[in-house]
């Protein structure tokens, strides 16, 4: 993603912000733990194609590609609805 892109997404994803709720994304499976590695900042996640299992973490400067088709679908069926 480039630099400009980068940045009007998170304009963006900031405008929203206020209308985000909470979603578990964990049903069913075991709680997950955070390591000492765990990141202590705001992470933003991107699905840029919903038939892909590509997810971007856009955590402070970096990105960071994760490849998880069951995440995908878990946070985009969290995205849907009520």
């Amino acid at each position: 993603m480039s630099e400009t892109s980068r940045r009007k997404f998170l304009a963006a994803a900031g405008v929203g912000a206020a209308s985000v709720g909470t979603v578990n994304l964990a049903a069913g499976s075991a709680e997950a733990k955070p390591s000492a590695k765990s990141v202590k900042e705001s992470v933003v996640v991107l699905i840029e194609d919903h038939k892909s299992s590509e997810l971007v973490l856009l955590v402070g400067d970096r990105e960071v590609v994760v490849h998880n088709r069951d995440l995908v679908t878990r946070i985009l069926n969290a995205a849907g609805g009520k």
